[in-house]
């Protein structure tokens, strides 16, 4: 399973500066930051099953979509206003994600094989394994 991050907003809530040093000390390869929406795959005899995290959204800010292969799992949820008594806050930095996707390459499935269930900031996701197929064997005649 190979897996793609894709961040959106990224200008919200990231200081140029600290993120110019926090590459500085990375190796070249990883240049992504996960550090939303990380996620634990096993594998069972039957199937793969991901917990992924996603704290601070509710059910239905949460997509799960099957396309070409690849399942995105996408939240997003209106940014939350503060009022402050009418006073405009001035924030020196904002680490909270109102908007994130990630996608997966799981092959060949059935959307309807696949499911889901959001619990406790955790969405948990059972990829059914394809069954393999049966080759039939024969020779090809050679001219």
């Amino acid at each position: 399973m190979r897996n793609y991050m894709v961040r959106n907003d990224r200008t919200n809530g990231y200081d140029l500066f600290d993120d110019a040093f926090e590459s500085f000390f990375k190796p070249e390869f990883n240049k992504e930051k996960f550090d939303s929406m990380k996620t634990d795959v096993k594998e069972t005899d039957t199937g793969y099953e991901m917990g992924i995290e996603v704290p601070g959204f509710d059910k239905k800010d949460i997509n799960v979509a099957l396309e070409d292969g690849y399942l995105t799992i996408s939240a997003n949820k209106k940014e939350v206003e503060d009022n402050n008594g009418g006073k405009k806050s001035n924030y020196l930095r904002r680490e909270r994600n109102y908007s994130c996707s990630r996608s997966y390459y799981v092959g060949d499935v059935k959307e309807k094989d696949i499911k889901a269930k959001y619990e406790n900031g955790i969405l948990n996701i059972f990829i059914p394994k394809e069954q393999p197929k049966e080759l039939d064997s024969h020779l090809i005649e050679i001219e």
